[in-house]
């Protein structure tokens, strides 16, 4: 008996199911508004502010919110606490515009006080808990916070640089013993308790404060090609937009298979999202954390990442997404131990954030056959998600980042302005709802970046006929370690500082794993000295571990560069291949 063909794939084109789902009616239903004068498409059905993805949040109640190892928190708890915490800043005398900065771990207190800073109209700034002292005064100062919410490992960097933070007026630390020394911190268990007391807090009111939708709601803070960080100002419409990308991929999928969405069912069993981002980061924050509460999600996270201890979390609280970046997704894979524990219950295993080999996504098919691969594109100027790719689709066209989302816009532009046709490589700019306002207090770098409505994103790209989007390289100096951007020109910088050294240069290693790691090229002055172990310890004195790099190799003389100055780096990469040989 002949074998019946397998249906044809894609049932419909993209553009079919973009049309489809968006339709009058529908939850993915869009409208055109006027953003800072440019027409934009906007999600009818999205929350306008953070105020009410945190009321979607509270009307899940008893359902539990947040897991951090052993602790848990419900929805009504979570709640409960912000509010009460929101109450104690506003008394505090935070107002709606001042910043208030988040230095922590992902802590349940973390989602806290990012919702409770944002009720009463704060600009809610999360730094890098892997930042140095020195870097986290950078940022404190840089945008004047008014208060930080920290936790002990981060207080103990700060206490020596708060002197030199004139602006901040008021610190909560979180998880520390005893009474800090200086009159600004206070501990907040002493406001909210620990996690297992949210639950008993009384109820506080919900903060009178207007909330606009293209008002200032957060700063996250990116890299720049000047090697200082620069605070991407987002709004409350930025934060909501990409809350809306898994759920939409997901339906498309079903549609370019050839079958119906199921319609929604508030009965179905909770999604629980192992979460290995950090919140600190725009994905994990706009991409992880605000859709989990509108959609009642369980949010797993852990003190530190450890592949083995992520599998006995999957197992325990049936975890149906995990992910981060490719990294993670090769350890699960990859652990020997995977065998012994169950992990049946995942339905998605998602990454970006760094160059992930097409391999991946097949290895994730043979490894969990209910999970379906996912991946997608961002940056912290779009809010996180602007491109989603996921299951078949990303399985026929693993090197993609998939395509933008409908209310998103992609075009790739030529050396002279011209917008290329398909198939052509340029710089890719991006547009919509979710692209930030601009960068604080830098406004020559946000006119240079920020164009017409449109981001220069500084990516290499090419777009196919439908619309899916091809990262080919990146135009700016910069590497991604496990989804951690590290500008090339901040770590030469600190390079420089050394009193040895004359020039220096960061490159990319190629990783398996972790997509790039960094390494250095430097010459020293002469009659001056120093080892490789010296200069790695030079720059961990100063930026953060995962920019230090992995090893430093020695140019005899001053590197390698063209007839414009710029250095050679292809040539110096050579300097980090393994060496062949022959048997």
């Amino acid at each position: 008996m002949r074998e019946s063909a397998a249906p044809a794939w894609p049932a419909m084109s993209l553009a079919q199911a973009h049309a489809l789902l968006t339709q009058p009616g529908s939850p993915f239903e869009m409208e055109e508004i006027a953003i800072r004068g440019r027409p934009t498409r906007v999600w009818r059905f999205g929350p306008p502010t953070l105020r009410e993805t945190f009321l979607a949040g509270r009307a899940y109640g008893p359902r539990t919110f947040f897991v951090y190892e052993d602790e848990r928190a419900t929805y009504d708890a979570f709640a409960r606490a912000a509010l009460t915490l929101a109450q104690a800043l506003m008394a505090d005398g935070v107002k709606a515009g001042d910043r208030v900065a988040l230095v922590m771990r992902n802590l349940p207190e973390w989602p806290v006080a990012f919702f409770a800073a944002a009720l009463i109209g704060a600009v809610v700034t999360p730094l890098n808990a892997w930042w140095t002292g020195a870097e986290l005064e950078y940022a404190l100062r840089d945008c004047g916070a008014k208060a930080a919410v920290v936790d002990g490992e981060r207080l103990e960097r700060l206490l020596e640089h708060l002197p030199s933070c004139p602006n901040l007026e008021r610190v909560y630390a979180s998880r520390v013993e005893g009474a800090p020394a200086d009159p600004r911190i206070g501990r907040l268990e002493d406001v909210i308790g620990r996690t297992e007391d949210w639950a008993a807090l009384p109820e506080a009111p919900l903060p009178d404060v207007p909330l606009d939708p293209e008002q200032d709601a957060t700063i996250f803070y990116t890299s720049g090609t000047t090697g200082k960080p620069k605070g991407a100002v987002g709004t409350h419409r930025n934060a909501g937009t990409s809350l809306m990308a898994g759920l939409f991929s997901l339906a498309r999928s079903y549609l370019r298979r050839g079958e119906a969405p199921p319609a929604p069912d508030p009965r179905a069993p909770q999604k629980v999202a192992l979460v290995s981002i950090p919140f600190f980061h725009t994905t994990g924050c706009n991409a992880v954390l605000i859709p989990a509460v509108v959609n009642g999600g369980r949010l797993v996270t852990m003190r530190k990442w450890d592949p083995e201890r992520a599998m006995q979390l999957i197992e325990r609280e049936g975890v149906t997404s995990a992910g981060g970046v490719p990294t993670i997704a090769w350890q699960l894979i990859e652990h020997p131990a995977r065998a012994r524990y169950d992990l049946s219950s995942l339905e998605l295993v998602t990454y970006g954030g760094a160059p992930a080999a097409g391999e991946l996504v097949r290895r994730i098919k043979s490894a969990f056959p209910h999970a379906a691969p996912g991946s997608g594109w961002g940056m912290t100027e779009t809010s996180a998600t602007h491109t989603h790719h996921l299951g078949e689709d990303y399985e026929h066209r693993p090197d993609s980042c998939g395509p933008a989302l409908p209310v998103s816009e992609l075009k790739v532009m030529g050396a002279d302005g011209e917008t290329l046709p398909p198939g052509e490589v340029g710089e890719l700019w991006a547009a919509g709802p979710n692209i930030v306002k601009g960068y604080w207090r830098h406004p020559e770098a946000t006119a240079e970046t920020f164009v017409g409505g449109w981001v220069r994103t500084g990516d290499l790209a090419r777009l196919d006929e439908e619309g899916f989007c091809y990262i080919v390289d990146r135009a700016k100096d910069m590497l991604i370690r496990g989804g951690e951007n590290i500008y090339c020109v901040e770590v030469e910088n600190t390079l420089f500082e050394h009193p040895a050294v004359m020039d220096a240069a960061l490159v990319s290693i190629p990783h398996p794993s972790l997509g790039e790691q960094p390494g250095a090229v430097v010459t020293l002055k002469p009659g001056a000295s120093a080892d490789e172990a010296e200069l790695r310890r030079f720059v961990a004195d100063r930026l953060a571990a995962f920019k230090v790099p992995i090893a430093v190799r020695f140019w005899p003389e001053t590197l390698p560069r063209n007839p414009t100055g710029k250095i050679l780096k292809t040539e110096l990469k050579k300097l980090f291949q393994p060496t062949e040989t022959t048997g």
